[in-house]
């Protein structure tokens, strides 16, 4: 039933903003089963990765509007129907790093792009460290997870605290209110009624609640970032793949700011600012997709502010 309703809203996100889609799964050894692909376009292959509890299918507005890419958004492990595990979480840094190179074989791609979110620009950023010859160039929209001093929003570190986060989640189960109520806290109020009900859908599987309190604590606690999981500077002037850092100037877990700085340390990166919250492809792909193409070469001009 959570799953036939998921596909249901994954189907009606992607309708809405006309994409033709294919939809493909890779088998990832490390979460014991398999990764759910959404292919669309055509071009040099870019992989896009999301944020913590939320599916690759909220990609659909940027895209919609990245012309010349062959698009590949991967859900990450419990937030769409890629498989999960009970120890998923147990160490994270290496279940990221080992997801993402298995995406990379199972689709048998080649330096790729990855286009990513929040915990998966933490993930990606991992991977880039680790095997930095196997990608060719990193995009960051949103303020990626931990960068720097940031945190999370005070509402999610409860949520990493054991006993606390499972309580929080039966006071307030998965709900079109509850859903308005995220959105509002990452400033993206209002959604498109697509992507609420993709939300909600996501939250309802099975195995997302363990695997989103799992994931939570183990980079976050109630006074921030767990000790070796943020991105810290010395971390951030390791990194020499090419880096676009897109953030949002009303970003509540880091906003113009922390993009500068973050700018200054990664020694190959620039800056672009747009409107919108922590997931501002939802309401401004327009501004976000043009620098992207840009960055990559494929776009007519290079504007970066």
């Amino acid at each position: 039933m959570e799953v036939q309703s998921f596909l249901a809203a994954q189907a009606a996100t992607f309708a809405r903003y006309g994409i033709d889609l294919e939809q493909k799964f890779i088998d990832v050894p490390v979460v014991e089963g398999r990764a759910q692909v959404l292919v669309a376009g055509e071009g040099p292959p870019a992989i896009l990765f999301n944020g913590i509890g939320t599916p690759a299918a909220m990609w659909a507005p940027l895209m919609a509007q990245l012309k010349g890419l062959k698009l590949y958004a991967v859900d990450l492990p419990g937030f769409g129907l890629t498989s999960t595990t009970p120890t998923v979480a147990q160490d994270l840094k290496a279940t990221a790093v080992a997801f993402v190179g298995q995406v990379l074989d199972g689709l048998k791609l080649d330096r790729p792009t990855i286009i990513a979110n929040s915990l998966g620009s933490h993930w990606a950023s991992w991977f880039a460290l680790d095997q930095p010859e196997r990608i060719a160039a990193l995009v960051h929209v949103g303020c990626p997870a931990l960068i720097l001093e940031t945190s999370a929003p005070l509402p999610m570190r409860l949520l990493s605290k054991r006993g606390l986060g499972w309580f929080m989640m039966r006071l307030q189960p998965p709900s079109p209110r509850q859903v308005k109520q995220l959105s509002k806290m990452v400033h993206e109020y209002p959604l498109p009624q697509e992507i609420a009900d993709l939300l909600l859908a996501t939250e309802r599987l099975p195995g997302f609640e363990p695997t989103f309190l799992a994931m939570l604590n183990a980079v976050v606690g109630v006074r921030g970032a767990r000790p070796g999981m943020a991105l810290s500077r010395e971390i951030l002037s390791r990194i020499n793949t090419p880096s676009l850092l897109i953030f949002a100037r009303r970003d509540p877990f880091g906003g113009e700011e922390i993009g500068r700085q973050a700018a200054e340390v990664i020694p190959d990166a620039c800056l672009h600012i747009v409107d919108g919250g922590h997931a501002p492809w939802i309401h401004h792909a327009d501004q976000i997709a043009p620098p992207i193409l840009d960055f990559l070469g494929l776009g007519e001009t290079i504007a970066l502010k």
